[in-house]
């Protein structure tokens, strides 16, 4: 059984590590923020077979910085992050074969290893082969670094434009003292286990999507399409900072 690191113990990472030891999977986890007895990223990575990054956008290049004097030169380097494809091309740069550009299509917290997921990048088949086996479906959609991070983002216009919409009409139906009347038209089209996630989730990790909103933006205006929806869902996001 392959062994893993996890850097980055957010909500996500904490929750596949978790998974993994579950599994009964030799896992390390790494962050500067907890105390788990990881000294660095560097003993994190060392000697495992998959490093999965939970960190964050902005954090991820200096996560691989730290990580690259341990990684073996078999081992896989998976960069969990939501971000733009041109950060994830950066990454593979620095990483070169070992990389896979990974996107969790779903709420991680709830769903753990069974959160769907779509890889590039020229790991991205070791990537599948090692967490497929584990729970997680995992779909290889090229050998480019960037494109699993593209379609994420594509998708992400729509479900945060979704929930932007969901919260604007919801605040419309408060002002005429029918917001119960409105969360029940709306949970009775998507279910109530999703509605109450886009909402929810939109105020709780609101600087987070924002962030995710920006990259989608940037994306839609290089394939040359204008973001009216990704622009108004990331203002109203930012609203709720």
């Amino acid at each position: 059984m392959k062994t893993f690191a996890v850097l980055g113990l957010g909500e996500a990472g904490a929750r596949i590590a978790a998974d993994l030891e579950a599994a009964g999977v030799d896992v390390r986890g790494y962050d500067p923020a907890v105390a788990n007895g990881v000294a660095d990223a560097f003993d994190a990575v060392y000697d495992r077979d998959v490093v999965l990054s939970f960190t964050s956008a902005a954090a991820a290049a200096a996560a691989l910085s730290s990580a690259l004097p341990a990684l073996r030169a078999d081992a896989v380097y998976a960069d969990v992050n939501t971000a733009g494809p041109a950060l994830k091309r950066e990454l593979a740069t620095l990483a070169g074969a070992r990389f896979a550009d990974v996107a969790l299509l779903g709420p991680v917290p709830a769903r753990g290893l069974g959160t769907p997921a779509v890889a590039s990048g020229s790991s991205a088949q070791a990537f599948a082969d090692a967490l497929a086996p584990l729970g997680m479906p995992v779909q290889v959609v090229s050998s480019r670094p960037g494109d699993a991070a593209a379609l994420k983002l594509v998708r992400s216009v729509f479900m945060k434009g979704l929930a932007a919409a969901i919260l604007e009409s919801a605040d419309a139906a408060e002002a005429l003292g029918e917001r119960a009347w409105l969360e029940e038209q709306v949970a009775g089209v998507i279910g109530g286990p999703l509605l109450d996630r886009l909402v929810a989730g939109s105020r709780t990790h609101a600087v987070r999507r924002v962030e995710e909103m920006d990259a989608a933006c940037e994306l839609l205006v290089e394939l040359g399409v204008e973001p009216r929806v990704a622009t108004a869902s990331r203002e109203l996001l930012a609203d709720l900072e």
